[in-house]
Parts: structure tokens; sequence; C-alpha cells
């Protein structure tokens, strides 16, 4: 759904329609077919509201708008596959160093960043972040890489963008909550 919306404005695709499509397809891609009447007889079962009321065909029109917005293509590669190799080349491949990155890719499904970015990229710029906060010098490895360090580091910058936004947005809800506590009798 979310690589539709790089591609198309909300206006131009109703979200209420593209969701319930996106699953439908991605368990067509993924061989364990949901039956497009199955998918709207549940929708009109926890859904009474009338902006919810789609056919079977709405789905399945969509389904084609949907594709064509993907350019057919429905494969998405991930930083997983690349990551263990990378580890291991840099060196990196202890026990800490691997959960450290593999919780950093993780998050980067928070993002866009998967839309955006090849994965070996964000792969490196998990392991580039790793490596610094570990105190690990990777300099020269990096070097041998040949990749363009500036795409990797403003990978990296988005990344670490996100943490502080995150921290910022939590740190605003627990003070607000903390300040509702504090004005009760």
């Amino acid at each position: 759904m979310r690589r539709v919306y790089t591609k198309k404005s909300m206006t131009e695709y109703d979200p209420r329609l593209v969701a319930p499509t996106c699953l439908y397809l991605a368990s067509k891609a993924e061989e364990s077919t949901v039956q497009a009447r199955l998918l709207v007889f549940y929708i009109k079962k926890l859904y009474a509201d009338e902006k919810y009321r789609y056919e079977i065909k709405d789905i399945l029109e969509m389904e084609m708008k949907v594709l064509e917005a993907l350019n057919y293509y429905l494969v998405v590669y991930h930083p997983y596959r690349s990551l263990s190799p990378l580890l291991q080349d840099a060196g990196l491949n202890d026990l800490n160093m691997t959960q450290l990155t593999w919780g950093l890719v993780n998050d980067t499904y928070k993002m866009d960043l998967i839309l955006v970015h090849p994965p070996h990229l964000i792969a490196l710029a998990c392991i580039y972040i790793a490596s610094v906060l570990r105190d690990k010098d990777t300099t020269a490895w990096f070097e041998e890489l040949r990749v363009d360090m500036n795409v990797v580091k403003n990978i990296s910058m988005e990344i670490l963008d996100f943490y502080e936004s995150h921290r910022m947005f939590t740190e605003e809800r627990i003070n607000a909550a903390l300040q509702k506590l504090t004005l009760r009798p």
C-alpha cells in the first residue's frame, strides 16, 4: 500500500479501497489467496459505515489499478538478505553487532526507506550506525566497498532523524499524560 502511494495520490485512490485490495493482492503474491468475496463479506461485517461498502468488482478493478501503479512489479527486496554477508565481510558478525544492526533494519520498516533506496544501501547504513554506536572503526572497510558514502550517510541521517522525531513524539505524549495526571484531584 505504501508503494502505491509513492506513485499515486490518496485523493486519486481511496485508501479504504486500496487497503483491502493490497491485502488481496499480497495474498495472491504469497500464494495463499484470500477470495475477494470473503474479503468483501468480512469488511461489510466489520464496518457498518457506508464508506466501506465495496463490492467484489470494486476490489478487482482496484487490483488492476494497483498493479498498474506498481508497474506490475510486486517483488520487494529486503536489507536482511545482504546484512549477514556484509557483517561477516566487515568482521562485525559478533552477536552484539548482529542484534544491533538487525534491530536497526527492523526499524527502517517504519519508514519509507525500502521504497526509495536499494536494500544493500539500507543494510550498509545500519552497519554504519551500529559501528559508530559501538566505536568500531569501519572506515577502511567502507572505502574498499567503493560505495557512495554520501548516500549511505544520508540514509543513516534519515534513520537517526526518525529516531529523534519518534523520541520527541514519545516524550511529548508522556509529558502530556503526566500533566493530565497532576491536574486531577
